[in-house]
């Protein structure tokens, strides 16, 4: 984990992206959120951090191109039109968005599905201390996996 935040089930998963930059140091080569990502703040943000990420968002299904919009975004829009949302997916590498939902997966799975701190204070040193054990584990190795015949 490079980045982590608690907030309360009101506050919106787009607001935290600036917040999450600000903690990490270098330079991302990719963003990538699903739809509900899809705002110009985000674009804004992560371009701001790092202005050489491609920032892989699914616009939603009626979005047009428009030139308030990120630059980023109307490529998106326009590569969808072009070869279909399937192919874009393919192309701009969406499914490393399932490596993110898997680190909570990992998360969940060894450290448990819910906190144990009752004051949002405790609840945020009790998520740090989490998010150092599961990168003290994978800095020991990860597991080589693999399909089988």
């Amino acid at each position: 984990f490079e980045a982590c935040a608690v907030t309360d089930r009101f506050c919106h998963d787009d607001s935290q992206v600036k917040p999450l930059l600000e903690q990490i140091n270098e330079p991302i080569d990719q963003f990538t959120g699903d739809g509900a990502y899809d705002e110009t703040p985000v674009y804004e943000a992560v371009l701001a951090h790092s202005p050489n990420a491609d920032v892989v968002i699914p616009p939603r299904a009626n979005a047009v191109v428009n030139d308030k919009a990120a630059a980023l975004r109307n490529r998106n829009i326009r590569e969808i039109e072009g070869s279909g949302r399937m192919q874009w997916q393919k192309d701009r590498q969406y499914g490393r968005r399932n490596y993110g939902e898997l680190g909570f997966y990992r998360y969940q799975r060894v450290l448990g599905s819910s906190l144990h701190a009752r004051e949002i204070k405790r609840q945020e040193q009790e998520v740090m201390i989490g998010c150092g054990v599961m990168n003290k584990m994978t800095s020991l190795g990860m597991p080589a996996s693999y399909r089988s015949a």
